[in-house]
């Protein structure tokens, strides 16, 4: 008997032991030897992310939802499909996640790289909260950054760090390798990121609760009336579209909504196929519409309220046995609605079934009834009990006064309405009530090692979210007389190039006029340096009125961007931007521009 039951264990705890980390991966195509050192750390960071089997699970089921669709960008991107776990180390596939360095969305882009990468990001819009349009510019940017190195490893380093951050730390770096060595020197994000492609690789079995089905709108429309198409909650379809911030979605270009579907998803596939074909109905793409069936399945007693879920009782029924219809437990449910288990149920309040926001869409309300308390007011406006009570300290908890102004939190700290003073997006809060902060990185110098593993010279970059190109070293001009031209050999790569030459990366680019996807080619003639024709006396920097010292102004010519303007005197876009107090990137032929020497 005693035989038996260890036999009926042994399986359970099987399968509670995390993920073990193997010796050999496989990894864009590279096979990447892990060292004993490097498996202890790696194996460290697997069983934290698999501790807590319900907040792994909550990753594992928005992997399931968002996956399909990352993984056909890639594929349209030709990008290697390994690198959609690296969006589970970014933000936990969590839309509105902020770093503390202001890194937003899915994939971590601060607003400047957002902007270079092509993106929108505005009051209206911001698609780094955008899964397609998000994913493809971080398909991009991997892309361009494996442009300088031929390494994917290297690559994936610079997503953190910038291709500036890696140029500097490493020294002997392996072009084309399809092998290379993981050890304790290897960079702590790579480390990371190999972390959770062995924690969450054989969890994405089965089928996703949620499906997002992806439409391209291709015309100036409401997101409410594409709501009603679909027979969605209005709140559950900017759940998953919050990169709309107006609910207007414009019409300068083509933008894709997803649209959540529980259960069987394959009526609405088909139905929005139809609608994207151009036989579905004749007309242009712009005059199109939506003609699919229910996506979820409407309930008398179920609905959205400020985008959270909500249910409302029967009458006589207990906590207990809403809870249990609800699908959540007990304890969960009172959380969520700030309730006690002794408290009684209103039959006519609806009850929330995810936690309720830390901040509101109005920053104060009147009370017009005599039974309003704190609580029934957080209940309307889906805020947590204890932030109104906060922003209120002076007011009962029980029946307030009418005319009584409640505070709630939202825009409190400049008086100003919420619409005026809300942030562009909000830090995301959790399950587990905490705020989790994606950019925070252990205190460490370390590089990707190759089989000779080269320490870090230099304190890595604080994030290659807000990199941008300027991060890449400066042409040496100490180095004597330059060639004209080279001719690409094989296996040569830019930065090698560029090393050679002590020039920049982005110099060879901009002079040769390459494209960051097609790269080069043995055989290829490329410019070494600058063509004279190029340095017109009518682009030199004016000199500053008297007592303007370390001031210049530069008159922009044709061939400038802001960008060039930026490298050649060494400074950041930003910089310009604040010195001219621009808010955009555009800049006009003549236009002055004040540069501070550094």
């Amino acid at each position: 008997m005693r035989l038996t039951a260890i036999f009926v264990v042994i399986p359970f705890l099987i399968l509670a032991q995390p993920n073990e980390v193997p010796h050999k991966m496989q990894f864009a195509g590279m096979t990447l030897t892990i060292r004993d050192d490097a498996r202890r750390e790696i194996q460290k960071d697997v069983d934290a992310l698999m501790q807590y089997p319900k907040y792994f699970n909550i990753k594992v089921e928005r992997a399931k939802t968002y996956f399909p669709i990352i993984e056909k960008v890639f594929a349209e991107e030709r990008l290697p499909d390994d690198f959609k776990f690296l969006v589970l180390q970014e933000s936990a596939l969590i839309a509105d996640a902020v770093s503390t360095s202001n890194a937003v969305g899915f994939w971590q882009f601060k607003d400047f790289t957002a902007i270079e990468m092509g993106l929108r990001v505005d009051k209206e819009i911001d698609e780094r909260m955008n899964i397609v349009s998000s994913t493809r510019a971080a398909a991009q940017y991997l892309k361009k950054n494996n442009f300088y190195f031929n390494n994917w490893l290297y690559a994936l380093q610079a997503y953190q760090m910038g291709a500036g951050g890696v140029m500097r730390s490493i020294s002997d770096y392996q072009s084309g390798a399809s092998h290379m060595e993981i050890t304790s020197k290897t960079y702590w994000y790579v480390k990371k990121f190999l972390a959770h492609k062995v924690a969450f690789e054989n969890a994405l079995r089965g089928p996703a609760e949620v499906t997002v089905v992806p439409y391209e709108n291709q015309k100036k429309t409401m997101l409410a009336d594409i709501a009603k198409e679909v027979s969605v909650p209005a709140e559950k379809l900017e759940e998953y579209n919050k990169w709309i911030r107006k609910g207007t979605i414009p019409d300068d270009r083509k933008y894709t909504v997803v649209i959540p579907v529980q259960g069987d998803a394959r009526q609405v596939y088909a139905s929005v196929a139809r609608t994207n074909s151009p036989s579905a109905t004749g007309k242009e793409s712009g005059n199109r519409k939506l003609n699919a069936r229910p996506a979820v399945a409407s309930s008398l007693d179920k609905k959205y309220i400020h985008g959270l879920p909500a249910i409302k009782p029967e009458p006589g029924e207990s906590i207990s046995a809403l809870a249990k219809r609800a699908g959540v437990s007990l304890s969960y449910f009172l959380s969520c609605n700030d309730l006690s288990i002794s408290d009684p149920l209103n039959e006519n309040q609806y009850y929330y079934l995810k936690k309720k926001k830390s901040k509101s869409t109005t920053d104060r309300h009147t009370v017009v009834r005599q039974d309003e308390t704190l609580w029934s007011i957080s209940q309307q406006y889906g805020i947590q009990l204890k932030r109104v009570r906060k922003a209120n300290p002076s007011l009962p908890s029980g029946n307030l006064k009418t005319g009584t102004i409640v505070m709630l939190p939202a825009g409190m700290n400049s008086g100003k309405p919420a619409a005026e003073t809300k942030p562009p997006v909000e830090v995301v809060e959790l399950e587990t009530g905490e705020f989790f902060n994606w950019s925070i990185k252990p205190e460490t110098t370390e590089v990707i090692a190759s089989a000779n593993p080269i320490t870090e010279t230099k304190p890595a970059q604080e994030s290659v979210r807000p990199a941008s190109e300027s991060t890449i070293p400066a042409p040496d001009q100490s180095s004597g007389p330059l060639p004209d031209k080279h001719v690409v050999a094989a296996g040569e790569t830019l930065y090698s190039i560029s090393k050679r030459y002590n020039v920049g990366v982005m110099d060879l680019v901009n002079w040769n006029q390459l494209s960051l996807q097609e790269g080069i080619k043995p055989g290829q003639v490329l410019k070494i340096k600058e063509e004279k024709e190029n340095t017109l006396t009518e682009s030199q920097p004016i000199e500053a009125q008297e007592g303007s010292s370390g001031i210049i102004v530069y008159e922009v010519k044709a061939s400038d961007t802001l960008y060039s303007v930026a490298r050649q005197y060494g400074v950041t876009i930003k910089d310009l931007m604040d010195w001219n107090k621009k808010k955009d990137f555009n800049v006009s032929v003549g236009e002055k521009l004040i540069i501070q020497q550094k």
